[in-house]
């Protein structure tokens, strides 16, 4: 089990990176992986700091979340041999930052300039050009910091999708717990409850969770933190990522310029959660709250894509047992799903 060792969430965190790196026994080297907007956002910042206590502080710029990203933080990693990597960003960059960090064995530090996903503190990673067209396992971040004062001035959208990105356990717990009965696979109770403490607490304060709120952000971030913890106790994305994670991989697939990764899967439960037989008018109602797309129209993708995302779901992963495998949706059923939820 992988936990990060220091969590620091709140306004000007950004202020105490050199003193968690050194508390962590990292005062000699680092390499920051960033993008070329969050370089501007946080990037620069992080590195006067980090150069402010002495480290040697190398940097990168990634554009993008593919394997031929990973791979050049790979050879910068051999190149320099740092202490630490620190990934600082949105969940793109992070992600390139933990599998480059992981393939080469040395621990990583999350820094999230956007609240879009889980991802800031998961141990998994969603790269593209790997043979799989979903997360894989990586590593838990040592540490995250995550400066509300940065975060606050990224597009709320982001947070939007965050919510979103909670909000889909409940489908992706229920999951799980089929799995479990089913093909009497592994389920941790404490994960799966870590991980719908965080999709009813969102639920419950939806209506803080807004533009320029410092409370909701603080919420969303928090709950997100907690999910990626929930990961790591279980020892596999399965407590937060589920059918309708299936769905929003599938849609990538069928539709590559969709909505963020949080937007789909927050679409994806609506739907899971009707085959489910659960609240999908509440899941909905909260997604709308938010300020979350809750149909094709404001992904921005055709109706044909997600009536095409939910028929081939199910294959993305014959691993991982859903909902998906139980009903097995063909393009008349999958388009009536999609109809009656609203989501076309």
């Amino acid at each position: 089990m992988q936990l990060p060792r220091e969590v620091v969430v709140g306004n000007e965190t950004l202020l105490l990176l050199g003193e968690i790196c050194k508390k962590l026994g990292f005062c000699e080297s680092t390499l920051v992986v960033m993008g070329p907007n969050t370089q501007c956002v946080a990037g620069n910042r992080v590195i006067d700091l980090l150069r402010d206590t002495g480290m040697d502080v190398d940097s990168l710029v990634v554009n993008s979340s593919t394997m031929q990203e990973v791979n050049a933080v790979e050879e910068r990693i051999k190149e320099l041999n740092p202490q630490i990597v620190l990934g600082v960003g949105g969940g793109t960059k992070i992600d390139v930052a933990k599998l480059g960090s992981t393939r080469q064995n040395i621990p990583f530090i999350s820094v999230p300039t956007t609240a879009s996903h889980d991802g800031i503190a998961s141990p998994v990673a969603a790269v593209k050009g790997l043979s799989k067209p979903y997360s894989v396992m990586a590593q838990s971040p040592m540490a995250i910091v995550a400066d509300t004062d940065v975060i606050i001035r990224s597009d709320y959208r982001f947070t939007a999708s965050g919510c979103a990105d909670l909000v889909s356990k409940f489908t992706s717990v229920r999951d799980w717990e089929l799995a479990y009965k089913v093909k009497n696979e592994y389920y941790g109770e404490y994960a799966a409850s870590l991980a719908l403490m965080s999709a009813r607490l969102v639920t419950k304060n939806a209506d803080a969770i807004k533009p320029e709120s410092e409370e909701g952000l603080r919420l969303v971030l928090e709950a997100l933190i907690s999910c990626g913890v929930a990961m790591s106790i279980a020892g596999s994305s399965k407590p937060c990522s589920g059918s309708e994670h299936l769905f929003s991989h599938s849609l990538d697939v069928v539709e590559s310029n969709g909505g963020l990764h949080g937007e789909q899967c927050g679409v994806g439960t609506i739907m899971m959660a009707y085959l489910y037989n659960i609240d999908w008018k509440g899941i909905k109602h909260t997604l709308q709250k938010a300020g979350a797309p809750t149909t094709a129209e404001e992904l921005g993708v055709k109706p044909e894509s997600i009536i095409e995302a939910l028929v081939q779901a199910c294959t993305l992963r014959p691993d991982r047992y859903t909902i998906l495998d139980t009903k097995k949706l063909d393009y008349a059923s999958a388009k009536k799903l999609a109809k009656v939820t609203g989501v076309i």
